[in-house]
């Protein structure tokens, strides 16, 4: 299951981070297709946010196709997103892991890594281009 963390200094709306969450453990394969997400009062009682906030948050996925909400029983998981290669555990991930703490021996703090990999990805993956 997914634990949800909100960032309220972060400037993005809070069940716009639901969102991202989600779909972010949908690429990893943290969440797979018939995996139940958590019920609003489960993400309220985590967080402390509005239930409204979570059941937009679920409503904005279930309109993109990735979860269905069944009556009595919770929302589930119907799409998975990503090729499988960015999952927890791929050779990719210990790639990118072994990377991240090359770079943090190396000095760079976290925005400075993130810095980096965003020109890497700039570069890569030009706008537009998925």
């Amino acid at each position: 299951m997914v634990a949800f963390r909100i960032d309220r200094r972060s400037g993005v709306a809070t069940y716009l981070q639901i969102v991202q969450q989600t779909k972010q453990a949908l690429r990893l394969g943290l969440l797979e297709p018939g995996d139940r997400l958590p019920t609003a009062r489960e993400v309220v009682e985590a967080t402390a946010v509005n239930p409204n906030t979570v059941l937009k948050a679920y409503r904005e996925l279930e309109r993109e196709g990735l979860v269905e909400a069944r009556r009595g029983l919770g929302t589930f998981v119907r799409a998975s997103l990503g090729g499988g290669g960015a999952a927890v555990g791929s050779p990719l991930a210990a790639e990118l892991g072994a990377w991240m703490r090359r770079a943090r021996r190396a000095g760079l703090g976290r925005e400075d890594t993130e810095a980096l990999c965003r020109a890497a990805l700039d570069q890569e993956f030009p706008e537009g281009e998925e």
